[in-house]
């Protein structure tokens, strides 16, 4: 794929779900520790994501920090908009903060 060719995949797959993660290796088998904690917040949260392993396409892979402008993978999305990295992530969870963004943005009820 052009360089173009794989920022129009990332838009389309950002746009595409509600919620997404970019992560190395997949929520079943993470390949990284920062993953894998993406994935158990996500998780514990109960929110539905869809995922997207970078591993897979060297590509994309690079294409996806250049989408953000953020240096690290994992990244998560919400309705379109780039959230932050796994630290970012743990933060929000920890405060309370992701599950408000979720039920802001209408992906995850109000019972949740």
């Amino acid at each position: 794929m052009t360089d173009q060719a794989i920022i129009d995949h990332i838009k389309n797959t950002v746009d595409g779900a509600d919620v997404v993660l970019y992560m190395k290796g997949t929520p079943v088998f993470p390949q990284c520790g920062f993953s894998s904690m993406a994935v158990k917040i996500l998780e514990i949260t109960g929110v539905d994501f869809a995922s997207e392993n970078v591993l897979e396409d060297m590509a994309v892979r690079e294409g996806i920090k250049e989408f953000a402008q953020w240096p690290t993978i994992p990244q998560l999305y919400v309705k379109g908009e780039f959230v932050g990295g796994s630290d970012i992530m743990r933060e929000m969870f920890e405060s309370g903060e992701l599950k408000t963004l979720l039920k802001e943005k209408g992906v995850l009820s109000e019972a949740a």
